[in-house]
C-alpha cells in the first residue's frame, strides 16, 4: 500500500478511535439504562432498517468510487445523480418499513413507532453518498473529522436523554440525527473542495443503474444473513434475547472501524493498480488480504479469552448470558472482512454477476440455520448460524464457483509468511521505520 493510502487510513482510524471510545461509553450506559428488552427493541429496529439500506443505496455504494475515478470530469453529474436516486428510493423504503412492521408485529404500537423513528436515517443515508467522492480522492481526513464532530454532538444528546430519563423513542431518533449531521457536513465540504457542481441526469442515472443493479439484490442478501438472526430472535423468542445477542455483536465489532478504514482506503489503490499491471493488482490484493486476516484473527483470539471481563465491564451482570455468544460470534468477523475484500476483486474483474448467486446462497443458508439452531440453542444458535454462513459464503462458495477461484488463490497466497515478511520490510524501508 502506498504512502497516500496509509495516511488516508491513518486519518480514518485516528478519528474512529476517539469515536469508538465515545460510542463505548454511551452504548454501555444506554444498554444498562434501557435494559435487555429496551436495548433489544432498538436493535430490532436497526435490523429492520438495515434490510432496506441495500434497496435505498441501489447498489451505487459498490460502484461509485470506480465511476468517479473513470470519469473525473463528470464527477458532479455522477455524484448528483447518485444522490437523487438514493433520495427517491429512501422515501419508498420508509413506506415499506411501515407496512412490514404493521404486518409482522401487528398490534405492537411501540415497535411500530420505534422502527419508523429509527428509519428516518434512510433519508440522510441517501445524502451521505457524497462520502464516496472523498474515498475516490483519498481525502478521508475531511470525512473522518465530520463523522467525529457529528458523533460528539449525538453522544452529548444521548447523555442528556439518559440524565433526563427520556423514553426509548428519543433513543430511536438519535441515529437519524447522527447521519443527518454527517451528510450535511460532507455536502458542504464537497461544495467547498470540488470545482464540479452537483447535477442530476436521467441518462447518467441509467448508466449508473446498469452497473450497480448487480449489487442491489446481493447487498440485500448480505443484509439478510447479517440481520436475520436478530429478527428471528425477536419473532421466535423476545426483545431480551435480541438485547443479549446485540450486546455480543456490539462487543465483537468494537474494532470494525479499523478494518473498514483499511479496506476503504485500499480500494482506490487496487482499482488503479488493475489499470497498471496484473502483478501490481495481485500484490495489492494479497497485501490487503494479509492485513485484514491477520488483524482479524488477533482480535478474535483476544476477545475470546477476555469475553467474560469485557461483558462485565461494558454491560454488567445483567448481560451475563452474552458471554458464550460473544465467544462464538466474534470469529465470524474474520470471514465477513474476507468477503469485503473479495468484493473489490469482483468489481475489478467485472464479475459482479456472480454476487447474486453467492449472496443468495448465503441468505438461504442463514435463514435455514437460524430456523434450526435458535430453537435448539437460543442466542448461541444464532451466533453459530452467523459464523457458518460467513464461512460458507466467503470461502467455500469461492471454491465452488470456478470464476471466483483466482480470488481464493490470492487469499491463500496472502498468508504465505514469505510474502507477509517481504511487504512488512518494504513498508518499513519506505517509511524509514
Amino acid at each position: 500500500m502506498n504512502n497516500k493510502v496509509i495516511k488516508n487510513a491513518a486519518w480514518i482510524i485516528g478519528c474512529r478511535i476517539v469515536q469508538s471510545g465515545l460510542a463505548l461509553v454511551v452504548t454501555m450506559i444506554s444498554a444498562r439504562y434501557l435494559g435487555p428488552s429496551g436495548y433489544g427493541l432498538i436493535s430490532y429496529a436497526a435490523s429492520i432498517v438495515a434490510f432496506f439500506v441495500p434497496i435505498m443505496q441501489l447498489g451505487l455504494n459498490g460502484t461509485l468510487v470506480q465511476e468517479i475515478l473513470q470519469d473525473p470530469e463528470r464527477e458532479g453529474e455522477t455524484l448528483g445523480t447518485a444522490l437523487g436516486l438514493s433520495l427517491i428510493s429512501s422515501a419508498a423504503c420508509l413506506v415499506g418499513i411501515g407496512a412490514f412492521i404493521a404486518i409482522a408485529n401487528k398490534g405492537e404500537t411501540q415497535t411500530l413507532l420505534v422502527c419508523l423513528l429509527y428509519s428516518l436515517l434512510l433519508i440522510f443515508r441517501g445524502l451521505e453518498m457524497v462520502q464516496y467522492w472523498f474515498q475516490a480522492k483519498l481525502m478521508s481526513k475531511h470525512t473522518s473529522l465530520t463523522i467525529l464532530f457529528a458523533y460528539i454532538i449525538v453522544a452529548i444528546y444521548r447523555i442528556v436523554l439518559l440524565i433526563t430519563g427520556c423514553s426509548v423513542y428519543w433513543f430511536a431518533i438519535s441515529q437519524a440525527v447522527d447521519v443527518a449531521l454527517i451528510a450535511f457536513s460532507q455536502l458542504m465540504m464537497y461544495r467547498k473542495l470540488s470545482v464540479h457542481k452537483l447535477c442530476f441526469s436521467w441518462q447518467r442515472a441509467k448508466k449508473l443503474l446498469e452497473k450497480s443493479k448487480y449489487y442491489i439484490i446481493p447487498g440485500l442478501m448480505v443484509t439478510i444473513f447479517a440481520q436475520t438472526d436478530r429478527i428471528m430472535l425477536k419473532l421466535m423468542m423476545d426483545d431480551a434475547a435480541v438485547g443479549f445477542y446485540s450486546a455480543a455483536v456490539s462487543c465483537s465489532s468494537l474494532t470494525t472501524f479499523i478494518f473498514v478504514a483499511i479496506i476503504d482506503s485500499a480500494r482506490p489503490s487496487i482499482l488503479e493498480g488493475k489499470k497498471e499491471s496484473e502483478d501490481i493488482f495481485c500484490n495489492r490484493m494479497k497485501l490487503l488480504y494479509a492485513s485484514v486476516i491477520i488483524l482479524a484473527l488477533l482480535q478474535s483470539g483476544f476477545i475470546t479469552i477476555l469475553a467474560k471481563l469485557i461483558i462485565a465491564i461494558l454491560y454488567g451482570n445483567e448481560y451475563g448470558e452474552t458471554v458464550n455468544t460473544l465467544r462464538i460470534v466474534v470469529w465470524y468477523s474474520t470471514f465477513s472482512y474476507m468477503g469485503a475484500v473479495r468484493d473489490i476483486w469482483i468489481l475489478s474483474e467485472g464479475k459482479q454477476k456472480y454476487l447474486l448467486g453467492i449472496n443468495m446462497s448465503g441468505a438461504i443458508a442463514n435463514v435455514l440455520l437460524n430456523a434450526v439452531l435458535i430453537p435448539l440453542c437460543g442466542i448461541k444458535g444464532a451466533a453459530i448460524a452467523s459464523l457458518l454462513t460467513q464461512i460458507f459464503t466467503n470461502v467455500i462458495m469461492g471454491w465452488i464457483i470456478p470464476s471466483i477461484r483466482p480470488n481464493n488463490r490470492l487469499m491463500l497466497q496472502s498468508l504465505n509468511p514469505k510474502f507477509v515478511f517481504f511487504y512488512i520490510k518494504k513498508i518499513m524501508r519506505e517509511h524509514k521505520i
